[in-house]
């Protein structure tokens, strides 16, 4: 479905429809779960959002990460009708081809030339599940070690992963035992300054590891390359690679989180292969599927297969029409470019955000790799105190209601995130960027 990619307003966003069926959710939906923006999309390409009230909108969320190759990706959707008149489900009764290619195809673009599998989920919070399972079993071991800011997922161990309490952990305890937490290499908040955040938070962890735990106790390590929810913390040089050498000399399991990293938007297949590191299991989803439910764990073949027949397995994993999808998606960025197309919109974004920073004290800090960039806002540079939350609301509400998809990220509520489809035009990411100017602008006086 082709919608010309260009903003549109053409009613107070939100709309009369978008109110009206708004209301319908709210009587037949848990108010646990509300959608961030209350429009409701009627359709979507490439980087346009229309909403049922005619609204176009520039989409700079992409579904949380989950549309790198963009909406309705033609090429995508063929793959999957193409699937669905053949096979759309067996569970795990008989084997699928598109399943079988698709992990033949990430066990050879994730990092390691060693031998590899994959195994197949639904989710995010599915694929941390499961690695933590296979760590566990084939390592003998109990211990998970995790850090400061990361988001995992909502499932209970994946929850318990988590570092945010509200709204992801708040009154759902007991959480799972065994999981350790440390302070991630956050160079913009470490507290002796950026210069000392690798060597001080390297050291403290590795401290941690052997005095609190134990090394013989850990199964793995878990880590996102670039912390997704925990606000696009790019971690200090040396720290991934520090703890990955640690993991080595110790027989512990290196888990590499890429579920939101990952499939290109960092610049890269997985942001981890800018770390000079290999990771003994990969996590992907989100960007995988191009919005079709998949999520991959794949890892040394010795550890994947460590596990007895049955131990691993859910009704809905490596669906094939999913994995149909998934096969597309890896089609499309290698036929486009869009590894190097991420680099590009990175720099273009990048240059921007320097100069919101020259011109509003407000920005504390400008981070990111590839097409994943953040701005992190105070109220002081000098205290970093995260600017308010009413704040925020503001520009957020700002860039909706002039047709721009933005959204918050970080422990303190204080990062606006940029997740733009590798597939965005030049002049599209040019007007977004203006309207977040603007907003910026306005919410400051």
């Amino acid at each position: 479905m082709d919608i010309p990619q260009e903003r549109k307003i053409l009613t107070q966003i939100p709309g009369p429809r978008s109110k009206e069926w708004i209301a319908r959710r709210d009587g037949s939906m848990p108010s646990a779960f509300p959608p961030i923006h209350a429009i409701v999309a009627a359709r979507a390409s490439g980087a346009i959002v229309e909403d049922v009230d005619g609204n176009r909108l520039i989409d700079f969320a992409t579904g949380i990460a989950v549309l790198n190759v963009g909406h309705s990706a033609p090429d995508v959707i063929d793959a999957a009708q193409r699937q669905l008149e053949r096979d759309t489900h067996t569970s795990g009764v008989t084997a699928n081809e598109p399943t079988i290619e698709l992990a033949e195809r990430l066990n050879a673009l994730t990092p390691g030339d060693f031998p590899k599998k994959t195994f197949f989920a639904n989710s995010g919070a599915e694929a941390v599940e499961n690695a933590v399972k296979i760590a566990r079993y084939a390592k003998g071991r109990q211990a998970i070690v995790c850090f400061d800011h990361a988001f995992h997922g909502r499932t209970l161990l994946a929850m318990t992963l988590t570092a945010k309490v509200m709204p992801y952990k708040q009154g759902f305890g007991p959480f799972a035992p065994e999981v350790y937490r440390l302070p991630m290499a956050y160079p913009y908040r470490w507290p002796s300054g950026p210069e000392h955040c690798a060597e001080e938070s390297l050291a403290y962890a590795i401290d941690e590891m052997h005095k609190h735990i134990g090394e013989q106790n850990i199964a793995a390590v878990l880590i996102e390359p670039i912390q997704g929810e925990g606000g696009f913390i790019v971690p200090a040089a040396g720290f991934i690679k520090g703890l990955a050498d640690f993991c080595s000399q110790h027989g512990i399991a290196l888990i590499a989180d890429e579920i939101q990293s990952g499939m290109g938007r960092a610049g890269r297949w997985y942001a981890i292969e800018d770390e000079g590191v290999v990771p003994d299991i990969v996590l992907t989803a989100k960007s995988l599927g191009a919005g079709f439910p998949i999520s991959a764990v794949t890892g040394r073949a010795d550890l994947m297969d460590a596990i007895h027949p049955g131990g691993l397995g859910g009704t809905y994993g490596g669906n094939p029409v999913a994995a149909a999808a998934s096969l597309a998606v890896l089609d499309k960025i290698e036929r486009e470019g869009l590894l190097e197309r991420s680099l590009s919109i990175g720099e273009m974004v990048m240059e921007r955000f320097h100069a919101f920073a020259d011109r509003y004290p407000v920005v504390g800090d400008v981070r990111g790799r590839g097409a994943m960039r953040a701005i992190e806002l105070v109220t002081d540079r000098g205290t970093k105190e995260p600017m308010s939350a009413e704040a925020m609301n503001a520009i957020v509400r700002r860039c909706l209601e002039n047709g721009v998809i933005v959204l918050t990220a970080g422990t303190y509520g204080n990062v606006i995130r940029l997740l733009p489809p590798l597939t965005i035009e030049d002049a599209l990411l040019d007007d977004g960027l203006n309207v977040l100017d603007d907003a910026i602008g306005a919410a400051i006086g």
